[in-house]
């Protein structure tokens, strides 16, 4: 029998949508399955699978979800943070005599992400609208739950007795997870692998996408001149973007950080060729304010 009370030190987090899609037609399927790094056949009604939307060079232009909807011919596709009228724009213009319509509901729609060991049994025993699947907030357990507005008041009343998450404690954990947001992170100068991203959001075996050769490319060379990595450092988090230097050369850019106590955490994208990874790392123009690499992205 699956557990009906919520865990004991769990949380929820309510987030604005970056993007909602939804994408039907006869071939939908057949479509997304030609744009999306990862696989999507025999993606079961209410199932879903993270991945990216490239360009032709293989750089990232934006990440999410796709969920298979009731029917052979409808999915949703979820961003956090890359937006709705972005992605749908990337998608419309491959679309050419294909029997697709994609349909833009970012402003209709509201989500959550419910976080504790035993959060995905609890919420499958509730009666809910919406959509719900595994998120991408931390290498726990963390699920993410979309709903229309109109069912805005109903969701925050069966949620009322669990504590609330605040944005600075989600970044943290985000970033000591080494999860890339996309595009702050991880954007249209970089690649998946740069991110750490080759495993999960990359499917090897599918056959053709855009950017598909450029990733067999990548995959045969088996390495990468760039990397993101987590860094950490003393005093308030500097502004980002920020350059980064050993000594007077350039090595890389602090992309993400967020304040730890008297530390800041964060996550950079650095050359693998030019930096020393057991110095620190200088903010630009800031010889005083100095980082040290943690660990590389998974």
């Amino acid at each position: 029998m699956k557990n009906t009370e919520f865990p004991e030190h769990g949380a929820v987090v309510h987030w604005k949508i970056g993007g909602i899609l939804r994408v039907v037609g006869a071939d939908a399927a057949i479509f997304l399955q030609g744009q999306f790094t990862n696989d999507i056949r025999g993606l079961a009604p209410g199932l879903s699978v993270y991945g990216l939307w490239l360009n032709q060079k293989g750089k990232v232009l934006a990440d999410g979800f796709v969920l298979a909807g009731p029917g052979p011919s409808e999915f949703w596709v979820v961003s956090y943070f890359s937006s709705g009228d972005e992605l749908r724009q990337r998608l419309e213009a491959y679309i050419i005599a294909d029997d697709v319509t994609v349909e833009d509901q970012t402003a209709e729609w509201e989500g959550v992400t419910l976080f504790g060991a035993g959060a995905g049994d609890w919420i499958a025993s509730k009666r809910r609208p919406g959509l719900i699947f595994p998120g991408r907030r931390t290498r726990d357990e963390n699920w993410d739950w979309v709903f229309r507005k109109d069912d805005a008041p109903a969701v925050v009343a069966l949620l009322s007795n669990v504590r609330t998450m605040e944005g600075p404690e989600l970044e943290r954990l985000r970033i000591r997870s080494g999860i890339p947001a996309v595009p702050a992170d991880l954007g249209p100068g970089d690649l998946p692998a740069e991110g750490g991203l080759e495993v999960e959001a990359i499917s090897y075996l599918k056959g053709c996408y855009l950017g598909q050769e450029v990733m067999a490319r990548l995959k045969a060379m088996g390495q990468v001149r760039r990397r993101l990595v987590r860094v950490c450092g003393k005093g308030v988090p500097p502004p980002v973007p920020a350059k980064l230097t050993q000594g007077s050369k350039p090595v890389g850019e602090l992309r993400s950080v967020v304040r730890n106590g008297s530390e800041f955490l964060g996550l950079a994208m650095i050359s693998l060729l030019n930096v020393q990874k057991d110095q620190p790392l200088v903010i630009e123009n800031q010889p005083a304010l100095s980082l040290e690499i943690v660990a590389e992205t998974p």
